[in-house]
């Protein structure tokens, strides 16, 4: 079975292209025109092991919004696709991630209910300006992104700021929880037989 999927969106600020492989090595192509985040997304495929090609054009003349949340619909709807019944995955994952002060908590449950709790941020991260020279990346939209992915690919994610001072070091534990625990989650587990629900579908 092949868990990959390409998806692509095309409005008036955007036109995005995103594949994935579940079963990758963490290898990623990312181009969105914001630096940071493409730095945050490469993060992502690394330490979920999805393999991950995101091209994006967006309106960043204006700023990075549209482009890093359109982004992450995008990639959610592959992964969302990529994961098919779900049939012999583990569901749930965990995991607790530092980066020198900050320290990120993310659970996943790949539900098929898509629901996102993002808390702990201290209250300037939203204000935060991101990034080298280029389009910088808003501390304000790590909760945007987790969740558009999260609604998109049918997830349930409860993500923690438990400490950080360091906005670039908040967004990049965070990220790094995130993807974790979705390692974690869409993994395959060898004693599950079937859908790993009572219902019998996610």
């Amino acid at each position: 079975m092949t868990r990959t999927a390409t998806k692509i969106r095309e409005t008036n600020e955007s036109n995005i292209t995103v594949s994935v492989n579940l079963d990758g090595t963490g290898t990623s192509n990312i181009s969105t025109g914001v630096g940071f985040y493409d730095h945050m997304l490469t993060a992502l495929a690394r330490h979920s092991l999805i393999d991950v090609d995101v091209q994006a054009v967006g309106d960043v003349h204006i700023d990075g919004h549209h482009v890093v949340e359109d982004t992450a619909i995008v990639l959610g709807q592959a992964i969302g696709e990529a994961l098919g019944d779900k049939r012999g995955i583990r569901r749930f994952g965990d995991a607790v991630v530092p980066l020198d002060e900050a320290l990120a908590q993310c659970v996943v449950d790949v539900a098929g209910r898509p629901y996102v709790v993002c808390s702990g941020e201290p209250e300037a991260q939203v204000y935060a300006r991101i990034g080298g020279s280029g389009v910088p990346y808003a501390g304000s939209m790590t909760y945007h992104v987790v969740e558009s992915l999260g609604f998109h690919a049918g997830l349930c994610i409860h993500l923690r700021l438990l400490a950080g001072r360091d906005p670039h070091h908040i967004v990049e534990a965070q990220f790094k929880a995130l993807a974790r625990a979705l390692r974690e989650a869409i993994a395959f587990d060898e004693r599950v037989t079937g859908v790993p629900s009572t219902k019998g579908a996610l």
